[in-house]
């Protein structure tokens, strides 16, 4: 598990005097118990931020679409409206929490905590930068499509548990939806790991560069066109429209959570924004560079990673916007048509997609476009020089 927080910590001088001091202290049991301190730390840090950013993906949601409709949003809570997430955070916990007679109550409250459970758990995963990723496993990819499989299960439990029919349908859309776009979108992965060489996100990112002309999206045209297939799947993964079935409002009341109220309902609207900065940071890790600086720039140091934060925090905000952007842009897909659109169209696109990179890397050694475009460039100088 090498580039973890711990191995990059051992680097400086300050780490190794706190190992020597707990090792004299509680004797073997000192470097365990340190190493188990910087990572509840560290779980302490990346939780916080992103349920801050989850929060603040709601104010997001409300300013951008107030732009896109040409109205004002929030703008009485703190300045700009900023503090409008602290507000509906103190308006959901005070709320009353009700639960149907007839609910499942266990289940019933079991799901909203199973769908935090699911997102926070594949921020484990999530490269930060090159020294600040919690665990980097050597199967990175698996586990985030294994452990954020628990949202969907949460929504469909949800759904089931509430014994009403409006939130049963919800769930069953939820669950259908859920598990078909997994299927393209875990071939685009696939792709990608195919061109790395590796299902750890640091080897994904590793393989890549700081210049766009590096990054996989613009590697060759499987990589390109399977970004769209990933992005569009991720959408319809995340419950986000044009792809919000689950929910839909005009049909449903609310879908899944029409039951739920107080801080049930609100660990559903926070792991459903949370989700979607997780799905935008895989995009941007897996297709667009990831935590690379362009041209190196700060070094390996304590500057070199923050700026490799700010990258990666960048990169995937900018998505992050995009599906922001979508929601008010698209209207909502009907039934058939989201089905249609996994099985017809993106489906055998992905599948497309991953064969073509397996060809590319046996006939043409894995070399991008922008490699071979500059080989032929130098041997058309080469070839003008005789």
């Amino acid at each position: 598990m090498n580039n973890t927080i711990v191995s990059y910590l051992s680097q400086f001088e300050s780490y190794k005097g706190l190992l020597e001091s707990f090792s004299s202290m509680f004797g073997e049991a000192g470097p365990g118990l340190l190493t188990f301190l910087v990572f509840l730390i560290g779980c302490i840090l990346v939780v916080t931020v992103l349920a801050t950013i989850g929060g603040l993906g709601t104010y997001a949601e409300r300013k951008i679409s107030a732009d896109m409709q040409a109205r004002m949003g929030p703008n009485r809570v703190g300045p700009y409206g900023l503090l409008q997430f602290l507000a509906d955070g103190v308006k959901m916990f005070l709320k009353e929490d009700l639960i149907p007679n007839k609910a499942d109550k266990f289940i019933f409250g079991l799901a909203p905590l199973l769908a935090l459970v699911g997102v926070f758990g594949t921020l484990a995963v999530l490269p930060f930068s090159s020294g600040f990723t919690l665990a980097n496993l050597n199967v990175g990819v698996f586990y985030l499509i294994g452990i954020g499989s628990l949202v969907g299960v949460a929504i469909f439990l949800g759904g089931y548990a509430s014994n009403s029919k409006w939130s049963m349908l919800g769930g069953m859309r939820g669950a259908s939806q859920i598990i078909s776009y997994e299927i393209p979108v875990v071939l685009s992965l696939m792709a990608i790991v195919l061109m790395s060489g590796s299902l750890n996100f640091g080897g994904l990112v590793g393989a890549q560069g700081g210049l766009p002309q590096e990054w996989f999206i613009f590697h060759n045209p499987f990589t390109f066109i399977g970004f769209f297939v990933f992005f569009i799947g991720a959408l319809a993964e995340t419950n986000r429209a044009p792809f919000d079935l689950p929910e839909a409002e005009s049909e449903l009341v609310s879908g899944y959570h029409t039951e739920y109220s107080g801080m049930r309902f609100a660990f559903f609207a926070l792991a459903e924004y949370i989700e979607v900065f997780v799905v935008c940071g895989v995009g941007a890790a897996a297709f667009l560079g990831g935590y690379n600086v362009p041209l190196n720039l700060g070094g390996e140091g304590i500057l070199g990673q923050v700026l490799q934060i700010l990258v990666f925090f960048g990169k995937t905000l900018a998505l992050y916007y995009l599906v922001i952007m979508i929601r008010w842009t698209y209207p909502r897909l009907r039934v058939d048509q989201l089905m249609t659109l996994c099985w017809k169209y993106l489906t055998p696109m992905a599948i497309f997609n991953l064969i073509g990179c397996a060809l590319w890397i046996y006939l043409l050694d894995g070399k991008s476009v922008w490699d071979m475009l500059a080989a032929f460039v130098g041997s058309m100088g080469t070839g003008g020089g005789h």
